[in-house]
């Protein structure tokens, strides 16, 4: 039999079709090895009792004939930034261990209503605030890709790391994931898997741990823009328990992968052209649009000028929000609680001791371009920048149909290359937020590797609810790719 964990979604869904396995062995197949990667850190929390319990009752379903799920029998891994049921939830963070949620997030309810099969809870960057999982409190994640002759534990990206390196291991067949400023697509970039940041609003964020609230929205990463489609179409959805979700019907996103992309027009940003890109993301980035080309889409330079202040923006509006929405953890309602002589002092000593660096950094900065004095220069200065990267958008999308980027300014980096240095972990997002703070949606597909043998992204980016148009590219440059490297070992 084919080594069950290498399938994609598709295949699987076919060969439970065809009773050529069943879903018990599926989970089974990836809990075992789940157990042989473990030196990974992928997951936190790993649930082989719950697997086992949905994947029984998948085959049941299929035995006796009754309606099955979009994902009947499917074994994901959830970041774990979702709520679970029961199951321990911490964000990443020390201030949260030991929380189990008394309900479900809607995302995946969505799923497992669905039929997917939950292998555990994820590890990330705490509260999704990193591009490296280097700032979990449970320890970094490794990835599973070496650079060629160098066995330097390399970064899975962030703060989905734990999503990415998973399904780049074959210890998932897909996960779930969340984007911030990049969150799914630069991890994705850096393991050779595919992610998608759907437009905001179109997945709901009830139920999961809130980082960045105007920003932040779910999506699958997995091994091919078809898993992807499929997992998406199970995760959308109107939800009234969340205000920013929005009324509208999910498309067959897999139906739209029709393999047609003659008359696309492709945008080429020129402000993407930054200091410092390798000359072989530049190359890639070309040949990416000459694969486009050969398959009958038209190729048009475009200018997105406010481009330049999108980090800046960005680190002014998602600190601030953080900020406001970390306010929650303090001792009195969930998590950790060390104890004081006031109720202040608990307070300080609570998140003293719960929050990790890097979020205590962000709320200060949050803090800051929220307090008095400060707040029309910075945070109502960014949200009027952001308008106007909208506007760029909106502008370039009257003469394109969808934009071609990188992903990433560099491929996969050393857990201590770019120590000590905050502001160049954040230019690993440079080609991924203006997305986030449009509310578009975008996707990342593995597309060759560098010099080293480490995976290389390019990413498509779309109107707003067209993600019909960007899957159906975004597998046109797939199958141009052809990537197939797989890491050592896996």
């Amino acid at each position: 039999m084919t080594d069950l964990t290498h399938l994609t979604i598709a295949a699987a869904l076919d060969g439970l079709a065809a009773k050529k396995f069943s879903a018990r062995e599926l989970a089974d197949a990836h809990l075992a090895k789940m157990a042989s990667l473990k030196k990974l850190n992928a997951y936190i929390t790993e649930t082989p009792d719950v697997a086992r319990a949905q994947a029984d009752a998948s085959d049941k379903r299929r035995a006796a004939g009754g309606k099955l799920g979009a994902l009947d029998g499917i074994p994901l891994g959830i970041k774990d930034l979702f709520c679970t049921e029961g199951v321990q939830t911490t964000a990443g963070s020390h201030i949260l261990e030991g929380f189990k949620p008394t309900y479900e997030s809607t995302v995946t309810k969505n799923l497992f209503d669905a039929g997917a099969v939950m292998l555990g809870k994820l590890n990330l960057d705490e509260f999704a605030m990193g591009s490296s999982n280097k700032t979990s409190y449970y320890g970094n994640v490794i990835n599973p890709w070496k650079r060629q002759g160098d066995d330097t534990d390399l970064v899975p990206g962030g703060s989905s790391g734990g999503s990415s390196a998973a399904v780049a291991a074959r210890i998932a067949m897909a996960a779930t994931g969340t984007d911030t400023g990049g969150s799914i697509r630069q991890p994705a970039a850096l393991t050779g898997t595919v992610g998608i940041k759907p437009t905001y609003g179109r997945c709901s964020r009830w139920g999961i741990v809130a980082f960045a609230s105007s920003l932040d929205q779910a999506g699958p990463i997995a091994r091919s823009v078809e898993d992807c489609a499929i997992m998406l179409g199970a995760m959308a959805g109107h939800d009234p328990k969340d205000s920013t979700s929005v009324e509208m019907a999910v498309p067959d996103f897999r139906k739209a992968l029709t393999g047609n992309i003659k008359g696309l027009r492709v945008g080429i940003p020129k402000e993407y052209r930054v200091d410092g890109m390798s000359q072989e993301i530049s190359d890639l980035w070309a040949k990416g649009a000459e694969w486009l080309k050969a398959q009958g889409a038209e190729i048009k330079e475009i200018s997105l000028p406010h481009t330049k202040y999108a980090l800046p923006t960005y680190y002014i509006i998602a600190p601030a929000e953080a900020s406001s929405n970390l306010a929650r953890y303090d001792g009195v309602r969930f998590g950790l609680r060390v104890p004081g002589n006031s109720l202040d002092e608990m307070y300080e000593l609570t998140r003293a001791a719960g929050f990790g660096k890097e979020v205590k950094r962000r709320i200060l900065i949050g803090t800051y371009v929220l307090s008095a004095g400060y707040y029309d220069a910075y945070y109502l200065q960014a949200q009027k920048v952001r308008a106007l990267i909208l506007k760029d958008f909106t502008d370039a999308f009257k003469d394109v149909d969808v934009i071609l980027t990188p992903s990433t300014p560099s491929a996969a980096f050393g857990f201590h290359e770019n120590e000590g240095d905050p502001v160049q972990m954040y230019l690993q997002d440079v080609f991924t937020v203006t997305v986030n703070l449009a509310g578009l949606p975008g996707i990342s597909v593995p597309a060759g590797l560098d010099a080293k043998g480490l995976p290389l992204g390019l990413q498509l980016i779309g109107r707003a609810f067209d993600e019909e148009t960007l899957l159906r590219s975004a597998q046109a440059l797939e199958g141009a790719a052809n990537f197939t490297a797989l890491p050592a070992g896996v």
